[in-house]
């Protein structure tokens, strides 16, 4: 509670003081000099934003002539896929794509074949979206191309992510997914507004009460989907490269992003997650062979990550970002704050003594702010973990590199606070948590379990203010751009 006050008073002050302000010019300069040191493929600013769907055709996914598909929501399945004649679904073009192919796609909520509320890519394909009708322009904030199923999904897409990649057969391939806003909170359970225990009521002017889990369900009146899936917003297992960029994560009930990497170079950049339940990030290694699995996780803004449960004495999970083992992971530039733990995990150890010490993690540059447990967990032996902060991660031996870690200051948290749902924020901060037990060896109850022969019980209390609830799709995108050099940045040409 004291580190959440500390905030809310860092966000109610109205002036910056002289050496905020000198800090701030001197992150700048050194932002804008690491900016320059990065490769072309990693700058946020490489990702096609706009110039029309010609320009994004000439990029292909693999060597060699491919063939550029089109998809618009005003489209039709019985169209042959050209600009002037797209195809109305997403995946009537992954079907007749080959590998290689680019597919663009305009504005609108796509739910897959017959809504069924998922999409399965099976090839090395480049999906991108953002693209207005007549695909002239390309802004994905503008024209929003959204994975946003409803309430009626949750009994078609359960085992699937909302875009569910497996494609095994390539190491020289490569899957893009570009510009596209995954969203399942229109098909999660919340607790209504309407809940008749003051303990689930919704904090003031958040949407919705808190997220009815897979696990430990909440006995009040819901809103929203029948039930809450445990499937992914980005769910597969890839051989070859992916890349993700320009994406927003949004009401993640079940991950953000959870793919297996059987050997390749992942890099996931420029993207907002926001809300998800257990980790917004988590790549595994489906390879034995140390070095040949690689992640770049980098200038992405992570918002509000979850526990499993939402009683206050399980917590387990919330983590913005996971390193598994088998993964070598550089996780630069980015900003994590608000997770319920902790914002990076470092928990995962191998089995193999002779991998692990071949495994290679670091973590530079990166912004910290209001994660409720530490900023990175370390394992401390016998499942127990070790809470650190930024200020102490230059002396984290599983860190290989471990530079410019920080903190985010006064500034910086006023600047980024003005793009953040301002309901949603207030309510993280105030989070109230307790649980108790009763036990009665006389009630009626446990008098009769014990002519039974039955085993006594005792009543568990649990209360906590938040938990999971759904953030605002309109206030998503806002994050782009929100803080030069760190997170999402915004989506140029």
């Amino acid at each position: 509670m004291k580190k959440n006050l500390m905030f809310l008073l860092v966000l109610a002050i109205s002036t910056l003081t002289v050496m905020a302000q000198l800090d701030l010019k001197k992150t700048g300069t050194q932002i804008k000099k690491q900016a320059g040191q990065l490769s072309n493929e990693k700058k946020p600013a490489e990702a096609p934003a706009s110039g029309g769907a010609s320009q994004a055709g000439t990029s292909t996914a693999t060597s060699g002539p491919s063939k550029t598909l089109y998809v618009s929501s005003t489209g039709s399945n019985r169209n042959d896929g050209t600009r002037e004649k797209p195809f109305k679904d997403i995946q009537k073009a992954i079907d007749e794509a080959s590998d290689g192919a680019v597919i663009c796609v305009t504005q609108g909520n796509y739910l897959g074949k017959l809504d069924a509320g998922y999409i399965s890519i099976k090839k090395y394909i480049s999906l991108v979206g953002g693209y207005s009708e007549d695909f002239s322009e390309r802004d994905p904030v503008r024209y929003r191309t959204t994975i946003q199923p409803g309430p009626e999904a949750g009994g078609t897409n359960a085992n699937f992510g909302l875009i569910d990649i497996d494609v095994r057969n390539n190491p020289k391939g490569r899957v893009l997914i570009d510009g596209f806003i995954l969203d399942k909170g229109q098909m999660n359970r919340y607790v209504g507004l309407n809940a008749n225990d003051a303990r689930f009521k919704a904090p003031e002017g958040v949407e919705t009460g808190h997220l009815n889990p897979p696990g430990k369900q909440i006995g009040q009146p819901s809103m929203r989907g029948p039930s809450t899936v445990s499937n992914q917003l980005i769910h597969g297992y890839v051989k070859g490269d992916l890349i993700v960029r320009n994406c927003v994560f949004l009401n993640g009930s079940h991950f953000g992003i959870q793919v297996g990497n059987i050997g390749g170079h992942f890099e996931i950049y420029n993207n907002i997650f926001l809300a998800s339940r257990m980790a917004a990030c988590e790549i595994y290694s489906m390879n034995n062979t140390p070095g040949e699995a690689v992640l770049d996780f980098h200038h992405n803004t992570v918002l509000f990550t979850w526990r499993r449960d939402w009683v206050p004495g399980d917590k387990d999970m919330g983590y913005g970002f996971r390193y598994m083992t088998g993964i070598n992971a550089n996780v630069n530039n980015n900003i994590i704050g608000c997770s319920d733990f902790s914002a990076l995990d470092r928990t995962r150890i191998d089995s193999d003594k002779n991998r692990e010490a071949q495994r290679k993690t670091s973590a530079n540059n990166n912004l910290f702010f209001g994660n409720i447990e530490a900023d990175l967990t370390l394992p401390s032996g016998g499942g127990k973990f070790m809470r650190i902060f930024a200020r102490q991660f230059e002396d984290v031996d599983q860190l290989a590199e471990a530079e410019g870690n920080r903190e985010m200051s006064e500034a910086e948290i006023k600047i980024l606070s003005r793009a953040i749902d301002a309901a949603y924020l207030k309510a993280f901060l105030n989070i109230e948590g307790s649980s108790s037990s009763t036990y009665n060896p006389n009630s009626s109850e446990n008098l009769f379990r014990s002519a039974m022969g039955m085993n006594q019980r005792g009543t568990e209390t649990n209360y906590v203010s938040m938990y999971a609830n759904s953030y605002p799709f309109d206030k998503a995108t806002d994050l782009f751009g929100a803080l030069e050099g760190y997170g999402a940045q915004k989506i140029r040409d």
